[in-house]
This record gives C-alpha cells, structure tokens and sequence, in this order.
C-alpha cells in the first residue's frame, strides 16, 4: 500500500514546525509517516529526520514536503535527489512551490520543479551577494561590523610608543594594532607616554593631526 511520508524542518531550536506539519497533516500525511528536524541547516549533508524519511520510501509511496527549500539550498542536489527518488519508483510533492501543489510523479510537476528549483538556488545567490557587498561597503565606510572588539593591551601601546620613538611611522603602527592613529595618540597619553615639549627623547612628534 502507497504512503504519504511527510518532511519538516526548521534551523534553529527557536524556530517551530507548527505550521508545516498543519500542511502537511491536512495534505494527508498521517501522524506516524511525519518526520521532523529541530535546529538543523538545510545546507547540512546529513540531517536526521531526513535520512529516515528517505529510508521510509517505498516505491509508490510520495515524500511530502511544504516549500521546496525545506530540502536544501542547491539546484543540483535537489534535481539529483528527485532523480534518486523517481529510479527508487517514489515520488516528490511540494505543497507550496510556485504558487501551487506540484508532484514530480507527473511530467508538468517534474519540468516545473526543475525551474521552481533552479530559481530558487538563484534567489540564494542574489541575497547572498546582496548580504556580502553590504559589508564590503561598511568595512570601506569604516563601520562596526560586530562582534568583541579587539583588545589592545598596555604592553602593546607601550611597545608601539617605542617602535614611534625608534622611528617607525605612527599611522603604519597605528593600523598594524588595528585602530587610528587618533585612538592610538589617546592610549598612549592616558598611560603617561606622551614627551614633554623640550624632551629630546621624541624621535618623531604624537600630536594629533588630521588622519
């Protein structure tokens, strides 16, 4: 007897099923047949839920998902893997892929799925593109990008004072330490560094200028 096997996913443990299992129950899935992954990436080779979904699949029965993304991100990997399930004799449904319920068992299903997908992986592209030039252009504007900032000990300014004082240029060891050259000025006054006026000690000046 042919089955319904039913498949949702999510990435994070923060995220729920809810509503893909809802489709997926009213698409005729029954409770036993539904498999389930918390937490797990879809770009991730094994997830698995997945794997005993697959394994599930008899030839007749149809592995039922809600949105085509559910089963990765590459346009190969997901032709290849309808083409592993249409050699086994199963079937793959996508409840939701262009606006409608597409079943690969059926010529149409099968030609849209192949265009739904490579759209898909193509949609990926472009957003992933979009995510890398947004912090190209904060890196170039100088911006915070996140994350601790980098902590710069005294004994580093200290030696970077001295490295001025043997001639080295402040902005080059400013920028090897990661920050301005104006940041730079600030830790090495706030730790008494700076020479006084008439020292003939200060090989090469710390007052501030214009970066």
């Amino acid at each position: 007897m042919t089955k319904l096997i039913g498949y949702a996913r999510v990435s994070t443990r923060q995220q729920f099923t809810d509503r893909q299992e809802i489709d997926l129950l009213s698409a005729g899935v029954r409770r036993d047949d539904l498999y389930v992954d918390h937490g797990v990436s879809g770009a991730l080779a094994s997830r698995p839920a997945f794997d005993r979904a697959v394994e599930a699949l008899e030839a007749g029965d149809t592995l039922v998902i809600t949105t085509l993304d559910r089963l990765g991100r590459s346009t190969q990997n997901m032709l290849a893997f309808a083409e592993e399930l249409r050699g086994r004799g199963a079937g793959l449904r996508v409840l939701n892929l262009g606006g409608g319920d597409v079943d690969t068992a059926t010529p149409m299903g099968s030609m849209l799925f192949t265009i739904m997908a490579a759209l898909g992986q193509m949609e990926h592209e472009i957003k992933r593109e979009r995510v890398i030039d947004s912090i190209a252009k904060r890196r170039d504007a100088g911006k915070n990008l996140g994350g601790r900032p980098r902590s710069i000990t005294d004994s580093q300014i200290r030696h970077a004072r001295s490295l001025i004082e043997h001639g080295e240029i402040a902005a080059e060891v400013a920028r090897s330490l990661g920050m301005s050259r104006a940041t730079l000025y600030r830790r090495v006054g706030a730790l008494g560094l700076l020479p006084e006026p008439s020292s003939d000690a200060a090989l090469q000046p710390l007052t501030p200028t214009t970066d």
